[in-house]
């Protein structure tokens, strides 16, 4: 090293140098790739041997998710995203889904086709507007056009164009549920994307080619049919799916109401809060929740000489706890006295707890609980003995002994719990003893016909704001458990929603404009370059399609009032008198 060079450094100097040629991609694990500047990111992770295991879809660049098609311009640091994360399945998802609608609108013109809502086994059901489901020969052309588009390994092109110019195109094609969500958009510009004749927008990034997109399938159900993918746990396999009706049911329900209602998308909500019409969808929405579990309660008091355990499962925030509530003061009103039985309290000792796979206690099992002493004293209860009853020590992680309880003959056991419909939880009680409710918000509102609403975007927002208001968790603390919540959905709940004996659908149609305000400035205080950056910022965006609205329109014993705060049924208790 030279003398001047040397003392610059030592000085704290710096040199001005025409830039390299190359950059430098550095990973997590330390491996760095180096590659000319400009190289498009799928060419420079091309060179990685876990390319293809599971498959790449995406990288977060620098703190930014990107899409594989993005030119690295300087040294970057890299995180993989592959399609055993969320965000690489949402890549995934959103491509073969724009596959469809490109492979559809070309076989069928005429026919609008809708995404309507997901399904467990890893697929989008669909949905067309004609009086006859297409048929199993179309089904098969249609399956054909789209691997014939695989195979030819065309470019998704990404396109940045002007707002106007978009509400121009829409209009051209007669589009009017795209056109009513533009209305609103605050930005100047859109992004479209490209494949061959066929342009739309979908909220997020895509993969570059229609190459990547290898694993698909096109199965009838119903009215209808399934788009099927791979789920992120095996990302090569289209799963078995297993049939669904009830929960199929539910939704085809829910989407019946937004008809009645007039809003089967969000660009139609915001044209009603815009005209100043959004309290008597409120109010609306809200009796509907309450002729469900109107319903519910009279089927119990059908069933009430046999029904002594009522049941309640359902994933996280779905309001499990004001539904429970409700219905209890729906079943005192019919002339029943609930008692409400805490699952948690039958928890075994934190010593006994199983351990997941990272050596964790794992209290979402069915082992952490002692289903042996529960339907024990469920039994008891149910023959009218005196039973004491344990109290769990979540301190100590120690069961300790609780109440001395006696039921009397009109009183009904409620029995919350995500666990509630797996039949490993009460294996002696005599199904005819039980009644099963699966709770859970399964809205049907969707952007548009091809950009669907999750039900689990919907429930994460819930549990954001709760958190924040209840627990003191930031934004970031909730986004950082969710994948741990959710794994333990679908092992523990999930499979089990065909098992009940009613659906309840939590969903409100207005609810995401309502949350809006609570939801955005938690979000906006997830530091930059965390990995919960990534999702505050797509879920920010996603926000940002939908009015807000004043939280004074809600009544107070409204389920979405369990997360907002401020609900009559919050110290609601039921007597044992």
């Amino acid at each position: 090293m030279g003398y001047d060079m040397a003392e610059n450094m030592l000085n704290g100097n710096f040199k001005v140098n025409s830039p390299r040629k190359t950059i430098e991609i550095v990973l997590p694990d330390g491996r760095v790739i180096t590659g000319n500047r400009g190289t498009m990111l799928a060419d420079g992770l091309r060179q990685l041997p876990e390319w293809d295991n599971p498959p790449i879809m995406g990288a977060v660049v620098n703190g930014e998710l990107r899409e594989l098609t993005t030119t690295i311009e300087m040294d970057a640091r890299v995180r993989l995203v592959t399609m055993k994360d969320d965000d690489g399945a949402r890549i995934y998802r959103r491509s073969i889904t724009f596959l469809l609608e490109a492979a559809f609108e070309e076989l069928f013109p005429d026919v609008l086709m809708t995404l309507d809502h997901s399904v467990s086994a890893g697929g989008y059901y669909c949905q067309v507007n004609r009086s006859e489901p297409l048929t199993q020969e179309e089904l098969n052309l249609l399956l054909r056009r789209m691997r014939e588009l695989v195979e030819a390994d065309l470019p998704f092109e990404r396109q940045l164009v002007p707002l106007q110019e978009v509400i121009s195109y829409f209009e051209s094609r007669g589009l009017k549920d795209k056109l009513q969500l533009l209305k609103y958009r605050q930005k100047e510009y859109l992004v479209l994307y490209r494949l061959g004749e066929h342009r739309d927008y979908h909220h997020g990034y895509m993969v570059p080619t229609t190459g990547y997109l290898q694993w698909f399938d096109l199965q009838p159900m119903g009215e209808g049919f399934v788009l099927r993918f791979p789920r992120r746990a095996a990302p090569k396999i289209i799963s078995p799916m297993p049939s669904y009706p009830k929960l199929l049911s539910t939704f085809r329900q829910y989407g019946k109401w937004l008809e009645r209602l007039g809003i089967e998308s969000v660009g139609a909500l915001n044209d009603t809060i815009q005209a100043g019409n959004i309290r008597e969808i409120v109010l609306v929405s809200e009796a509907l929740h309450n002729q469900q579990i109107i319903d519910i309660s009279q089927q119990i008091a059908e069933r009430s000489e046999d029904v002594r355990v009522i049941l309640i499962a359902g994933p996280s925030s779905s309001g499990k706890t004001t539904f429970s509530k409700r219905l209890s003061v729906q079943l005192l009103a019919q002339g029943f006295s609930p008692f409400p039985l805490e699952m948690d309290n039958y928890f075994v000792d934190r010593e006994k707890t199983p351990r997941d796979a990272n050596g964790n206690y794992n209290f979402e099992s069915i082992g952490a609980l002692d289903t042996y002493l529960l339907s024990d004293h469920l039994k008891r209860l149910i023959r009218g003995e005196t039973v004491r009853l344990p109290r769990y020590d979540f301190k100590d992680g120690k069961r300790k002994e609780g109440d001395e309880v006696r039921l009397r003959s009109d009183q009904m056991i409620i029995l919350e719990g995500i666990h509630g419909l797996n039949p490993q939880l009460l294996p002696e009680i005599d199904a005819e003893k039980t009644y099963r409710i699966y709770a859970s918000c399964l809205t049907q509102l969707n952007l548009d016909r091809y950009n669907r609403i999750s039900t689990t975007d919907t429930r994460l927002l819930r549990r954001i704001v709760r958190d924040a208001r209840e627990r003191g968790y930031s934004a970031q603390d909730t986004i950082a458990r969710w994948e741990s919540v959710q794994q333990g959905e679908k092992e523990y709940i999930f499979p089990f929603q065909e098992n009940a004996d009613k659906l309840f659908n939590s969903a409100l149609v207005y609810e995401l404009s309502a949350l809006r305000t609570y939801a955005e400035p938690l979000l906006r205080q997830v530091p930059f370059g965390t990995k919960e950056y990534v999702e505050a910022k797509r879920l920010l965006a996603f926000l940002e399609w939908f009015l807000p609205i004043e939280t004074v329109l809600i009544p107070d014993n409204s389920i979405l009032l369990e997360f907002l705060g401020g609900s009559i049924l919050k110290d609601f208790s039921l007597w044992n008198s």
